[in-house]
């Protein structure tokens, strides 16, 4: 084991769980990890309202990781979340935490094949992360099999309440073994989800990691600019742009045509920046969050999609271009910023005083009025643009990504041979374990299809098993081998 101190030293985890917390740079347990991590490990039911960016993820991934068993080949986790970016990020932090462990976790959502997902679930799977429908679908079609399943993560539940999910939310949980841990996560707590922690949950503990408006006053700078007419905002987004010059900065917009419109303009003037909506492709989207993590571009204009459990640090600023419908929006946006202790600048635009009665709603729901000011001068601007100047031309080398430090070491290899050659994980461990400067605990997650066999080789072992492979058979076979495409 490494000899840094990760500080969860404390909690009853396994070498390869704290392994790969140091690998992945956690070192002290936030609030929220404090809390639920040792409730996880005793198996107790909990309802935990905990603002967004507060490390809810890894506080119950830490602890499922954990306590699954390796040996087992059919799912014993199944996180629930209201969109697919989210759901794709918890499977890849699911892994990270779980990567020398051999942990496997896939992602299942709509919009992608339904046929593709069904292989995925033939093969030996630990935890599944998934939008309710999807999920929903799998269970009836009896292509995700849940007798197994231990546990069970109902994350972001106020959104699932106002996306329309609750019933098929509940009508998963009615399938479901009722031996199981139940683990319901929110940042608001409205009444349908009151109702059913308390229907589905067995003397659930109660959890509350801040009270409701503490991420936005103790850590975010708030202003407000109001304009008389829509077509005044980008002239301001401008202005602001140029005297906060942030390091990095989210513009919310309500509508897809918004997000277009103002990403076309910022690209006109230069500024390093991408969107994302739900209009696009899933894969365009992933690809987009990944490049923002990496700081590969410093503006992102998005819908409220990329509000809800998106987790990049280090996010300066925040700007709602637009006024979002929902109040509880507010705080999720704002959220991107001021996160782990960071301090955040959020400001946001108003057209006044036709949108005062959304305006008031959400001063009403944070409990302070947003402080006013002016929109800035000719001469501030003047005064800040050779400053805006330089840091839009200084290229900045692409940031590693937190959920990139363990790849660095990991190659994934390619076998041309899986389920219907009679090969099973046992026969790559035994063969590969056997070779010269190999252990097991070289080897990371195997996936094993009809014609083909994945193995993650950790370590930087990569190329030596690679070429050992060439020449070495699995089970009297002979089999190509390459490294896996991206």
């Amino acid at each position: 084991m490494s000899s840094k101190k990760t500080g969860f030293e404390s909690y009853p985890l396994s070498e390869e769980i704290v392994r790969a917390l140091d690998s992945l740079g956690y070192t002290e347990p936030t609030p929220v990890q404090r809390e639920v991590i040792p409730q996880v490990l005793a198996q107790r039911d909990m309802t935990v309202r905990s603002q967004t960016g507060s490390g809810k993820t890894a506080a119950f991934g830490i602890p499922i990781c954990e306590l699954v068993a390796w040996e087992e080949n059919k799912p014993q986790a199944l996180i629930l979340t209201p969109t697919r970016e989210l759901a794709g990020q918890i499977k890849e932090d699911m892994i990270n935490i779980g990567r020398f462990k051999r942990i496997k976790a896939v992602a299942i959502y709509g919009k992608q094949p339904f046929a593709q997902q069904r292989l995925e679930l033939k093969q030996k799977v630990h935890v599944i992360a998934g939008t309710p429908g999807r999920v929903l679908d799998h269970i009836q079609r009896g292509t995700l099999q849940v007798e197994k399943l231990r546990y069970l993560v109902i994350d972001e539940a106020d959104e699932m309440l106002s996306r329309g999910f609750i019933e098929q939310v509940e009508a998963i949980m009615a399938l479901l073994p009722t031996q199981r841990l139940t683990l319901l996560f929110s940042a608001t707590m409205p009444p349908d989800v009151e109702r059913l922690c308390h229907e589905y949950m067995k003397s659930p503990v109660d959890i509350e990691i801040e009270a409701e408006g503490g991420v936005t006053v103790e850590r975010i700078t708030h202003t407000l600019y109001s304009v008389a007419q829509e077509q005044e905002k980008l002239e301001l987004l401008r202005a602001i742009t140029v005297t906060r010059n942030p390091d990095n900065c989210i513009v919310f917009c309500r509508m897809q045509e918004t997000v277009d419109q103002v990403a076309r303009q910022l690209k006109r003037w230069g500024y390093p920046c991408d969107k994302l909506h739900g209009g696009m492709e899933q894969n365009d989207r992933f690809s987009v969050m990944h490049a923002f993590r990496r700081r590969e571009f410093r503006y992102l204009v998005a819908t409220d999609l990329a509000a809800r459990g998106i987790d990049i640090e280090n996010i300066t600023h925040v700007i709602n271009y637009d006024l979002p419908m929902d109040k509880e929006n507010f705080v999720h946006r704002i959220g991107r910023t001021g996160r782990a202790g960071m301090s955040g600048e959020a400001i946001t635009f108003a057209v006044l005083p036709g949108e005062q009665r959304y305006l008031e709603e959400i001063e009403s729901y944070i409990g302070f009025e947003l402080p006013r000011a002016e929109m800035p001068t000719a001469e501030e601007l003047a005064v800040a643009s050779r400053a805006f100047e330089a840091k839009l031309g200084k290229e900045e080398a692409p940031r590693v990504d937190r959920r990139d430090l363990l790849s660095q070491d990991i190659t994934k290899l390619y076998f041309g041979g899986g389920k219907k050659k009679k090969l099973r994980a046992v026969d790559f461990v035994g063969t590969i374990a056997k070779l010269e400067g190999i252990t097991a605990d070289d080897i990371g997650i195997i996936s094993i299809e009809d014609n083909a066999t994945f193995v993650d080789i950790l370590n930087g072992k990569g190329q030596l098993v690679l070429q050992a492979m060439k020449q070495t058979t699995i089970k009297g076979k002979l089999l190509k081998v390459h490294v896996a495409n991206k």
